[in-house]
C-alpha cells in the first residue's frame, strides 16, 4: 500500500448524480461541461478534514456510469478531458487525491467491442472479449447469447481470461494515471478472478508504482482475495452491517464480534471503511434512532481502515435505495452549485465529521488501529483502539437511561460527552448520557 494512503480519508462522489445529469445519455448529444460544478465543492472537501475525492464512474456510458462505452472518454454529460484534467489540477493544488471508478467486468451493449461482435459475427476482431454463444444461422446484426452482469442484459460480461482483455484493462488503467488520477476503485471486483488483477496490477504498477487500487467486494473472504489478486485493499461491507445493524438491533454483540473479524484482516492488509456509499440506502434513514448517527461515526473514525464519507451523509441527507428501475436516485441526488447552498439542518452532523476526520488525521496511527472490547453489554460497549504502543479508548451508550462504563486508563474526553472518573488508573470510568458516546485519551 502507497505509503500516502496512511493519511487517506476519502469524500466519495457519484458524479452523473451530483451534476444533475440527464439519466439516459443523448444520442450524439452536445458535450456538457458539468465536472466544474464538483471543482466547486472542493474548498469544502478540505473544510471537511478529507484527504480525496473517490469518484463514481466518470466515462462515457449509456446511462448510470456503470455501462461504458468507452473506458478513454470522458462522459459527454460531465464533460470532456479538459474537464477532467482541471478537475484534477484543482484537487492536487489543493492536496486532494483523486480516485477513479474502474468498470472493468462488463461494459455496456453499446461498446465498440461488442458491437464489432454484433456486426461482423464470430471473426470480429474482438469476439474473444467477450463469453459468446452463437446462434444457427448467425446474420449480421444477430446478438449472440452472452454472459451478463448479475443477470443485467445491457451489462455485457468480459472474458478475463483473454490477453487481449487484460491488455485493455491495463492500457486504460494506465492512461488514466499517466493524466493524474491517483489511483483506482475496480467496480464488481468480487465478480473477476483474481488471477485476472494479479496479472494487470504488477503492469499498471511498473508504471505507476505509488498508485492506490482498491476492489469492490461485499462477500467471501477479503484476506484472500487481497493476497492473491494484489490489489491494496477491498471494501469492508461486513463492518458497515455490523455497524448499522447493532446500533438497530440494541446488539453491541454483533458489532464487537465483527471487530474482531476486522482486526484479523489488518493482519494481511487496511480495508476501505464506510457507513454509505452509492449503492445502499443512506446512514441518516438507516438507522431507526437518529441519535445513533453519531455512534457510527465514532465507530468508523476510530477503527483501523480508510475511511470513505458518502457525500451528503456528512450533512444528514436522506435517502432510501430501493430494489427497483430508478431506484439508486434516492441517494444519488444532484447537488447545489455550491455549498452555499445547502440547507442548515445537517450542519451539526457536518460538524461533527468535521471534529471526529481532525481527531483521526491527528492520530494518524489508527488506520492500523486492532479495536478490542474491554466492556460489553447489549446496549454498552467500550472498547480500546491501539497500534505501536498507542491507544485510545471508545465508548457507547444505546440506553434511554445514563451509563457507567469501564474505561481502564482513561484520562480526558476527546470527543463526544461524558464525564472520567478516577482518571488515568486501572479503575477509570466515563459516565454517559442517554444515547452518548465519547472518544477517550489515556
Amino acid at each position: 500500500m502507497p505509503d500516502w494512503v496512511q493519511d487517506a480519508v476519502w469524500w466519495h462522489v457519484y458524479p452523473l448524480g451530483f451534476v444533475g445529469a440527464e439519466p439516459v445519455a443523448p444520442v450524439g448529444g452536445p458535450v456538457v461541461h458539468r465536472l466544474g460544478h464538483l471543482t466547486a465543492w472542493l474548498d469544502y472537501v478540505v473544510g471537511l478534514g478529507a484527504s480525496g475525492i473517490a469518484l463514481g464512474p466518470v466515462f462515457a456510458s449509456g446511462t448510470h456510469g456503470y455501462d461504458t462505452v468507452d473506458h478513454r472518454r470522458i462522459d459527454p454529460r460531465l464533460g470532456d478531458d479538459a474537464d477532467f484534467d482541471a478537475l484534477v489540477a484543482a484537487a492536487h493544488d489543493r492536496g486532494l487525491r483523486v480516485l477513479l471508478d474502474g468498470v472493468f467486468n462488463h461494459v455496456g451493449r453499446d461498446h465498440p467491442a461488442f458491437r464489432a461482435v454484433v456486426e461482423q459475427g464470430p471473426d470480429a476482431p474482438t469476439a474473444s472479449w467477450f463469453r459468446l454463444r452463437w446462434p444457427a444461422g448467425w446474420a449480421p446484426g444477430d446478438v449472440p447469447g452472452h454472459d451478463t452482469f448479475e443477470g443485467h442484459g445491457q451489462l455485457v460480461a468480459l472474458d478475463h481470461s483473454a490477453p487481449a482483455v487484460a491488455a485493455e484493462v491495463t492500457e486504460v488503467m494506465t492512461h488514466w494515471l499517466d493524466r493524474g488520477a491517483d489511483g483506482w476503485r475496480l467496480d464488481a471486483a468480487y465478480a473477476v478472478p483474481a488471477a485476472f488483477w494479479a496479472s494487470v496490477l504488477p503492469r499498471v504498477r511498473a508504471a505507476h508504482p505509488d498508485a492506490y487500487v482498491v476492489g469492490e467486494v461485499i462477500h467471501g473472504d477479503y484476506a484472500a482475495l487481497v493476497r492473491q489478486s494484489g490489489m491494496d485493499a477491498v471494501t469492508q461491507y461486513e463492518l458497515w452491517k455490523a455497524i448499522w445493524s447493532s446500533l438497530n438491533d440494541g446488539n453491541l454483540h454483533e458489532l464487537a464480534h465483527a471487530l474482531g473479524r476486522h482486526g484479523d484482516l489488518l493482519d494481511t492488509f487496511v480495508p476501505l471503511t464506510f457507513v454509505g456509499n452509492h449503492d445502499v440506502t443512506r446512514l441518516a434513514s438507516r438507522l431507526t434512532d437518529e441519535r445513533h448517527v453519531a455512534h457510527a461515526l465514532a465507530v468508523l473514525f476510530t477503527v483501523g481502515g480508510t475511511p470513505a464519507v458518502y457525500a451528503g451523509d456528512e450533512q444528514a441527507f436522506r435517502g432510501v435505495k430501493e430494489d427497483r428501475v430508478g431506484g439508486d436516485d434516492a441517494v444519488r441526488p444532484p447537488f447545489p452549485a455550491t455549498p452555499a447552498g445547502l440547507l442548515p439542518f445537517g450542519a451539526d452532523t457536518h460538524r461533527l465529521h468535521q471534529q471526529l476526520i481532525g481527531l483521526r488525521r491527528r492520530h494518524r496511527w489508527l488506520h492500523r488501529a486492532r479495536s478490542t472490547p474491554v466492556h460489553l453489554a447489549n446496549r454498552q460497549l467500550t472498547y480500546a483502539s491501539g497500534s505501536g504502543g498507542e491507544r485510545l479508548l471508545v465508548a457507547l451508550n444505546l440506553d434511554d437511561a445514563r451509563s457507567r462504563q469501564p474505561a481502564p486508563g482513561a484520562r480526558e474526553v476527546l470527543a463526544g460527552a461524558g464525564t472520567v472518573q478516577r482518571p488515568g488508573t486501572a479503575q477509570s470510568t466515563v459516565e454517559l448520557p442517554p444515547h452518548g458516546w465519547a472518544v477517550l485519551g489515556v
